[in-house]
């Protein structure tokens, strides 16, 4: 993410363009990796991991959106282990549906329809 942040950033035009998405969902990560590196390794830290760096973490509308697609898929995931395809497939509708439910306005074009297009695919 860090690498491609700038790149990015110039493609940010909604709802502002204010040239900060990727430099927003890039520290966004960061928080989530922070809370991984003392997380245990086993699927239940892990994905409580990604969910609390997410959260805690989120900066500006990308970053919450970001968090909103990690948190559904750690939350779907938490309790899938080993996950198999239905079980990512599942968790990544997960994803998608806490993404659009965290926006008051979705608008397609943007991160929700990737995410959305994501779990539509993997379900077939």
């Amino acid at each position: 993410m860090k690498r491609h942040a700038e790149g990015i950033n110039r493609l940010n035009v909604y709802p502002v363009p204010d040239g900060d998405t990727g430099t927003n969902m890039s520290r966004t990560l960061d928080a989530v990796v922070k809370e991984l590196d003392a997380a245990a390794p086993e699927i239940v830290p892990t994905c409580d991991a990604i969910s609390h760096g997410s959260l805690m973490g989120a900066r500006g509308n990308s970053g919450v959106i970001l968090s909103q697609i990690l948190r559904g898929l750690a939350s779907s995931l938490k309790g899938a282990s080993p996950a198999s395809a239905s079980t990512v497939a599942d968790a990544l509708k997960a994803a998608s549906t806490a993404a659009y439910s965290a926006v008051l306005k979705p608008i397609e074009g943007t991160i929700l329809t990737v995410v959305r297009e994501t779990a539509d695919a993997a379900q077939r």
